[in-house]
Parts: structure tokens; C-alpha cells; sequence
């Protein structure tokens, strides 16, 4: 009686400490510092669209909520669902090519009766965690076997997202893949391989790709072959980001932005409103932030006490310096425009779940390591 009375009395603090200190002091000081230069970019481009601040900023508020769930998940517990959540990707996968819906020219939705759900999303995390299960199951056999296996896992989810087609989705999926394998040990000498047989078969690829997809290409080498059509977005992107100079036209000033000459300003574009109101300087302190983010998420992974924690958090960290690289090259008219968000800036709540998960799983390994040291 006396001892059941002692665990009723029991402070609560102590039992819920666990719970919110998972959180990585460094990590979560770069994500905070991301927030808040989100949110002031966000609330400029959304200035004509009523609503979208307040829905960025609820968004903003789920991909915590989701980061601090993960972040209290165990690595072990992240090892045993890594092959039944890829199971079930590839399945919904094979699914959309089967029965998905159709919409704006692409096969990318599954209608479950009482939810809409776009399966590639799932496997952004469930690749990287499929690929270090089946690497940390090897760990004293790898080989180019090995290599040759993962690579087919790799490949079996990156086809069918190509053939929906979504090539923005694609690159993620393949990309975060790639990372872990390379962690694993791929050398340079295969990996010079393998470069030069890519670049030897984008003939084939070329052949192989949508006509919008081509179009894209062409637009990126001349986009004033169709200033008003194709070549618009790459245009006025570009005038915008060269025309903040070095400090910026000033918050909310943005001529480009607000006279509505750059496209899906609070999505793919918005680094574009960024570098017109604030400048090269602006643009320098976000690239700062996100290289200190992914710097963070390579420390964690080196110091990580598992082969499986380590490639995972390499492939979370360069997950997020692929989503940027990818996004502000687009937006400078370096790359293809494909619809890959800026972390934490773009409008929208799918990738911001994604990244916010990522940033928790990194968090999650960090915590692992601290109790393992104590």
C-alpha cells in the first residue's frame, strides 16, 4: 500500500523530462533560426493570398509536432518498421500505377475511400531506412553484392515514381537511396563509374523522357525561346533574385513579387522573394543556416554508436542539402525546374512533415547516443 502510494506521489516532471528533452540544442537553434526567417519571407510572398500565412505557420506547427514524435522514437524502433513501411510503399506504388488517379496529365494519388494519399512521399523516408536495415543486417559482409542487391532496392520504387510521372519526387527518393549507399563504403572508383555510364546514357534517357520533361531541358539552356509561355518562371525567377542587389529592395517592397510576375512565389519560387527583398546578404544568412544544418546532421552521423544510425543520419542530413541545392538552382536558372520545395520556406504540408520527420530521426539518434555515453 505504502509503495503504491509513493508511485502515486511521484512529481510528474520527472516522468515526462524524457519526453522533451529529446530535442538537440545546436539542431533546434539552426531549425528555429530557419522558422523565423520563414515565416517573415512567407508572410511577404502570402501577402495577397488570405490564409496562407496562418496555414504555412499551422504547417510549420505539425512538422514540429511530427519532428518531436520521432525525435522520442528509438533507433531500434525506426530498424524494425524499415522493411514493412518499404513493403508497403512499393505496394501503394505498384497500386497508383494500377488504379491511381489520373490529374493534370500525372498518375500520382490513390483514393482510399476516405483519404487521398500520394504513396511516393512515404518512401523519402522509408528508402533510406530500408537501405540502412539491409546494410546494418551485412555489416561484417558487405560486398559488391551487396551493392548490387541495394541498388535493386533502390531502383525498384525510383522506376515506378518516374513512370507516375514525378521527377521532383523521383530525384528525393533516388537521392536519399544513393546517400546511404555511398555512406556503406561505395568507392570512388565505382562511383567514377558510374558517372561516366550516366553521362554516357542520357541519349537513351533522352528517348526515354516525357515531351514536358524535354521542354524543361530546353527552357533551362533558352528560356527566351518562350519569354511568355515555358521560359516565363526561369525569367522573372531570375530578374527577381538579380535585381535585390546586395541588401535588398526591403521587406515587403519586392516589386517582382508583388506586382505578381514571379510564379508560385509562396512555393517552389520563394527563394526568388527572399533574395528581391533581401538581397545577397538575406540569401547568404540562409545558406549559412542550411549549411550549418547539414554540417550538424554529419557530425551526428559521425558520432552515431550504430552502422544503421550512421546512415541515417548522413542520408537525413544531405536530404536537406538536396532539397535546397535542387530548389535554388531551379529558381537560378542553373537547373530544371522539377517542384522541389525550399525546407521550412515553401508553402505546402506534405514536404514540411517529411523534413520535419527527418529532422527528428536525426534528433532521435543524437539523444541515443547521449544516453549510451551516461
Amino acid at each position: 500500500m505504502n509503495r503504491t502510494r509513493a508511485i502515486q506521489r511521484e512529481p510528474i516532471w520527472p516522468r515526462i523530462k524524457p519526453f522533451l528533452t529529446v530535442f538537440d540544442p545546436v539542431l533546434s537553434t539552426i531549425l528555429l533560426s530557419l522558422v523565423v526567417f520563414a515565416l517573415i519571407t512567407q508572410y511577404s510572398a502570402a501577402f495577397d493570398f488570405e490564409g496562407r500565412f496562418i496555414d504555412h505557420s499551422r504547417n510549420l506547427l505539425i512538422a514540429f509536432m511530427v519532428m518531436w514524435v520521432t525525435a522520442n522514437l528509438k533507433p531500434q524502433f525506426l530498424m524494425r518498421i524499415a522493411l514493412p513501411l518499404y513493403v508497403v510503399g512499393v505496394v501503394l506504388l505498384i497500386a497508383v500505377e494500377l488504379f491511381g488517379d489520373i490529374s493534370k496529365g500525372a498518375q500520382r494519388w490513390l483514393n482510399l475511400g476516405f483519404i487521398r494519399i500520394q504513396p511516393s512521399e512515404i518512401m523519402k523516408i522509408s528508402m533510406p531506412l530500408m537501405l540502412a536495415w539491409f546494410f546494418q543486417q551485412r555489416e561484417n559482409v558487405s560486398g559488391w553484392r551487396e551493392f548490387v542487391v541495394a541498388s535493386v532496392i533502390l531502383a525498384i520504387p525510383g522506376i515506378l515514381i518516374l513512370k507516375q510521372p514525378d521527377l521532383g519526387t523521383a530525384l528525393l527518393v533516388l537521392g536519399s537511396g544513393f546517400f546511404v549507399i555511398f555512406f556503406a563504403g561505395l568507392s570512388w572508383k565505382v562511383l567514377g563509374w558510374l558517372t561516366g555510364l550516366f553521362l554516357a546514357s542520357l541519349p537513351v534517357f533522352w528517348t526515354l523522357m516525357h515531351d514536358y520533361q524535354r521542354q524543361r531541358v530546353l527552357t533551362l539552356i533558352d528560356p527566351t525561346q518562350d519569354p511568355l509561355g515555358k521560359g516565363f518562371h526561369i525569367i522573372q525567377s531570375t530578374v527577381a533574385v538579380g535585381s535585390g542587389g546586395f541588401t535588398g529592395k526591403g521587406f515587403l517592397q519586392g516589386t517582382q513579387t508583388h506586382l505578381e510576375f514571379i510564379p508560385e512565389r509562396t512555393t517552389d519560387f520563394i527563394f526568388a522573394v527572399l533574395a528581391e527583398e533581401f538581397g545577397l546578404l538575406g540569401c547568404l544568412v540562409l545558406l549559412t543556416l542550411y549549411t550549418c544544418l547539414i554540417v550538424r546532421g554529419l557530425v551526428i552521423a559521425g558520432n552515431a554508436p550504430t552502422l544503421f544510425s550512421r546512415l541515417m543520419a548522413g542520408a537525413m542530413a544531405l536530404i536537406f542539402f538536396t532539397y535546397a541545392f535542387v530548389n535554388i538552382g531551379m529558381v537560378s536558372g542553373i537547373l530544371p525546374v522539377v517542384g522541389v520545395p525550399l525546407p521550412m520556406m515553401s508553402y505546402g504540408g506534405t514536404a514540411m512533415v517529411t523534413l520535419g520527420m527527418g529532422a527528428g530521426i536525426l534528433m532521435s539518434i543524437q539523444n541515443t547516443k547521449k544516453l549510451i555515453q551516461t
